[in-house]
C-alpha cells in the first residue's frame, strides 16, 4: 500500500442526501419536513423538554432532595513522586508546582498523597496531607506547612465564643429617639 492508493474502507463514506430533488428519491417537495408548521419553517426548532406551551413534565413533577456539590471543596492531588524533581531542601509551595505543571486551574486547596517515594527532604507549603505522605516527608528528612490552618489564622475563623460575646458587647447600642418623636403632620 502505498500514498498514491489509499482509499477509505468500503461503506465508510456515504452520498450526501440530496433534499428537494424529485418526489421519488423520497426527500422531495417538503425535503423530509412534512406540511407546515414550526418545524418546516428555517431556523424552527422546538428547545429539549418543550411541550407546546403546556406544563412540561419536569415542571409537573415535584422536586426532590439536596445535594451539597455545591459547596464541595476540589483539592488537587499531589504525589510524593512528582516531587523528586525539585532539589534538596527547596520550599515546594504553589507556585512552584504551577511552575512544574504538576498543578493548574482553580481548586481549594493542595493535597499531598504518599504514592512513591520521596528521594530528599523538602520542605512543603500544602492545605491537605495523607498520614502515608507525612510519614514519607519527615523519614526523608522532610517538613510540611500546612497552609489551610494559616489561612485560618489570617481570616480569623477560629473566634471562641467568649471573644464573639466580648465584641458584641463592647458595640454600642442603637438609640430609640427616632422612633419616639411625634410625626409630622401634612
Amino acid at each position: 500500500m502505498r500514498l498514491h492508493n489509499l482509499r477509505p474502507r468500503p461503506g465508510a463514506r456515504h452520498r450526501v442526501k440530496r433534499l428537494g430533488c424529485g418526489e421519488s428519491s423520497g426527500h422531495g417537495k417538503t425535503s423530509g419536513k412534512g406540511h407546515k408548521g414550526q418545524k418546516a419553517r428555517s431556523g424552527g426548532s422546538i428547545r429539549l423538554g418543550f411541550e407546546g406551551g403546556q406544563m412540561p413534565l419536569i415542571r409537573r413533577l415535584p422536586k426532590r432532595g439536596f445535594n451539597n456539590a455545591a459547596f464541595h471543596k476540589h483539592y488537587v492531588i499531589v504525589n510524593l513522586a512528582d516531587l523528586n524533581q525539585f532539589k534538596a531542601g527547596t520550599v515546594v509551595n504553589e507556585q512552584l508546582l504551577r511552575g512544574a505543571n504538576l498543578i493548574r486551574g482553580h481548586f481549594a486547596g493542595i493535597k499531598i498523597l504518599g504514592d512513591g517515594e520521596l528521594k530528599h527532604g523538602l520542605t512543603i507549603e500544602a492545605d491537605k496531607v495523607s498520614a502515608s505522605a507525612r510519614q514519607k516527608i519527615e523519614k526523608a528528612g522532610g517538613t510540611i506547612t500546612l497552609m489551610e490552618a494559616r489561612r485560618a489564622e489570617r481570616a480569623n475563623i477560629d473566634l471562641a465564643p467568649e471573644d464573639v460575646k466580648a465584641e458584641t458587647a463592647t458595640t454600642k447600642p442603637r438609640t430609640k429617639a427616632k422612633a419616639n418623636s411625634p410625626k409630622k403632620k401634612r
